[in-house]
């Protein structure tokens, strides 16, 4: 069963908007098993989008529209997909009862005639109420096609696709069960980890499909399967899962679908430890506390963290000795463990964590070479750190940084 997602709208191709509905809606397919062929955006133009259906037709059972259904004259994918079934609009009494409610209770001012133009359906299709918006989700089908139009704004789109979507897909479908999990690895770059796992990935059966996902300073191992049988899918990818974190324990972090990253199993950690971390940043400019604090419930294990940017502030802040700096440059594993046992005494917590180094363009304090970092990690009997030559990049040397950090933060963690 294979499904197509056609966005449309002008600001996806000028990358004044990121695409984030595609994403959304082809996990919720994958989920009851239905798989996306392709995924395609075009202009709020007519001959396009007519173009896009009928090419999504010809290899999907599902196509999926995002997007074009606002009240204004750009938004032109009602219209279009009333042109493409041979249909014309009418008006819906539910669709307009919504608007009006929703205008009654949200909005200040008159309900203009192109709001209740919104209530216009394709007299083909099947209606799917939109409770967060004005504008309606639309079911249509043909030749054994089942043609799906959903506004374009995430929250009203993310709850059609839950509330209506998937359960009408379910209920008219027999998918097969597709199951997805992916490990977290660090401290292994992809050729590394492609050489440790190669017997056992050459001796993986066709049912079960491999990919390596690699990013900045982590890899995501992903494996994949699918059948009628959920409990024979389940078992399979089980199955090689046993044999592979065995090739990889002391980098293995977790499951993406359970942990999410490294800093939720750090976080995990911490709290099944009942211990707490503190932070002192430079190059890294706060990032790595960012990375918890984005998590509701850090206040439970992160006491806090300072961004000492400047040599100065070093100093002043933190307390670390002029005189160590001056010996030994700002940039220089000294000064990085200092910072780290500073912020574990500030903070009053059990570990700590600390970044210091030259990220470029410039060398700015120190003479160290750009692409230079040290990282410290702290605990109350004990304080080390690490030099990273990370490239002359500046975003990819904070971003290397910060999953360097964590990768130390998580091995010492994990002693415990």
């Amino acid at each position: 069963m294979n499904a197509e997602i056609i966005t449309i709208g002008d600001e996806l191709l000028i990358g004044q908007v990121i695409d984030t509905n595609s994403a959304f809606i082809a996990r919720q397919l994958n989920k009851i098993g239905i798989s996306v062929f392709q995924i395609t955006s075009v202009q709020d133009d007519r001959d396009h989008i007519l173009k896009a259906l009928a090419d999504a037709e010809s290899h999907a059972d599902v196509i999926i529209l995002t997007g074009g259904l606002g009240p204004t004259k750009d938004d032109i994918t009602k219209k279009t997909l009333s042109e493409y079934f041979d249909d014309e609009l009418v008006p819906d009494a539910s669709v307009l009862k919504n608007i009006e409610d929703i205008w009654a209770l949200h909005v200040r001012g008159a309900l203009l005639q192109v709001n209740k133009d919104q209530a216009m359906v394709p007299s083909k299709s099947k209606v799917l109420m939109n409770k967060l918006g004005t504008a309606p989700g639309m079911w249509m089908e043909k030749n054994n096609r089942v043609f799906v139009s959903l506004p374009g704004v995430p929250h009203e789109m993310q709850a059609l696709v839950i509330d209506e979507l998937i359960p009408q897909l379910k209920s008219k479908f027999n998918c097969p069960y597709i199951l997805h999990k992916t490990l977290l690895v660090y401290g292994l770059g992809e050729s590394a980890l492609a050489d440790r796992i190669e017997s056992w990935e050459e001796a993986l059966p066709s049912t079960v499909k491999l990919a390596y996902l690699p990013s900045l300073g982590k890899m995501r191992l992903r494996l994949s399967s699918k059948g009628m049988s959920q409990t024979e899918v389940i078992k399979g990818v089980e199955e090689q899962i046993q044999k592979v974190i065995p090739l990889i324990k002391n980098e293995f972090a977790g499951f993406e679908e359970n942990e999410g990253s490294v800093e939720v199993v750090i976080a995990k950690q911490l709290i099944k430890q009942a211990k707490t971390l503190a932070i002192a940043e430079s190059c890294t400019g706060g990032k790595i506390a960012e990375q918890f604090t984005i998590h509701s419930g850090a206040s439970s294990y992160f006491n806090g963290g300072v961004v000492t940017y400047s040599t100065q502030s070093k100093i002043n802040v933190l307390g670390v000795s002029k005189r160590d700096i001056d010996s030994y440059s700002v940039v220089s594993a000294q000064v990085a463990e200092a910072m780290a046992q500073k912020a574990l005494k500030l903070f009053q917590s059990d570990y700590a964590v600390a970044t210091t180094g030259n990220a470029g363009p410039s060398k700015g304090d120190s003479d160290a070479e750009i692409g230079t970092v040290y990282i410290a990690i702290a605990t109350e009997d004990s304080v080390y750190s690490e030099k990273f030559m990370l490239g002359n990049h500046r975003v990819k040397v904070i971003d290397k940084a910060v999953n360097k950090a964590l990768e130390m933060l998580l091995k010492e963690i994990f002693k415990n």
